[in-house]
């Protein structure tokens, strides 16, 4: 992979990851009282395919992200500071603070957030690409994928050979109870009965941008890209169920120069922590 190419990648993915533990504390804090659901561990997947469509010249796109959204906003554009302030309720928020963190929305970037019913953003998806025709794409985690819509849905845009992109983030775990407890089929097995180019892919930024090429091209689709991933705090708040899970951010961030890494997670955090603190004094 190109050199630039990760860096902007890794940046995105640092963004997300500050966010993500500055949102820790201040759940902890008290100053985040809605349910929350924290994205680290998973940024790499949004950071990476931002990037990536950036680089196809794809910018005229839909985004239609799940409950576990806070990475896949910011990775696609989403505005930070409407973002704090959705999570602390106020009316300025991303939802006018009435959605919370599950249903976080940019209309200015084409981000259009989860209502909270498990799955239903993959019907809507489907539905909003078959009337625009335009290049799609819907995030789902490995739960919501087992719901009947979706795998309806799944079927629907392959006989309109919809140009959209199915990405389920499966992090193995529908809140604490594992994959081989619910189902013992193949997310993947299963979209190719239906039809569609489907494969299973790491969060590795470097396998992820290999499988998405072809995606978008030549009028093809639709497309499922089923990536293995990470939860790093609880399904909901502020706590983490296995200190030794493998974490992608931090394997990466040991393969890049150290001063770099350093550099960018400082100028990270130093952004994050001004927005927050801001606006949490504005609250108080």
């Amino acid at each position: 992979m190109n050199e630039s190419i990760l860096h902007r990648i890794y940046e995105r993915a640092a963004l997300c990851r500050a966010f993500e533990e500055e949102c820790f504390r201040r759940i902890k804090s008290g100053h985040v009282r809605c349910p929350t659901y924290l994205s680290a561990g998973q940024e790499f997947i949004p950071a990476t395919i931002s990037v990536w469509l950036e680089e196809q010249g794809i910018t005229d796109r839909q985004i239609f992200i799940q409950h576990r959204g806070h990475a896949q906003y910011l990775s696609f554009g989403g505005d930070i500071d409407a973002l704090v302030l959705e999570l602390l309720g106020d009316s300025r928020g991303c939802a006018g603070g009435m959605g919370g963190s599950a249903s976080i929305q940019s209309k200015e970037a084409n981000i259009y957030g989860h209502d909270g019913l498990m799955g239903t953003q993959v019907p809507i998806a489907v539905g909003a690409c078959y009337a625009n025709r335009k290049p799609t794409i819907v995030f789902m985690g490995d739960a919501a994928a087992e719901e009947d819509y979706v795998l309806a849905s799944l079927g629907w845009a392959v006989t309109q050979r919809l140009p959209i992109l199915f990405v389920v983030e499966d992090n193995n775990l529908a809140i604490k109870t594992e994959k081989r407890v619910r189902r013992s089929w193949s997310m993947v097995r299963v979209a190719r009965g239906f039809g569609l180019e489907a494969q299973d892919v790491t969060d590795d930024p470097e396998a992820l941008s290999r499988a998405l090429i072809g995606t978008f091209e030549d009028g093809g689709g639709p497309w499922l890209l089923n990536v293995t991933t990470h939860r790093r705090y609880w399904h909901a708040g502020a706590g983490v169920d296995d200190e030794n899970i493998f974490d992608r951010y931090v394997e990466v961030s040991s393969k890049l120069d150290r001063g770099y890494v350093l550099g960018i997670q400082s100028a990270a955090l130093w952004r994050v922590e001004k927005v927050w603190t801001r606006h949490c004094r504005a609250a108080t």
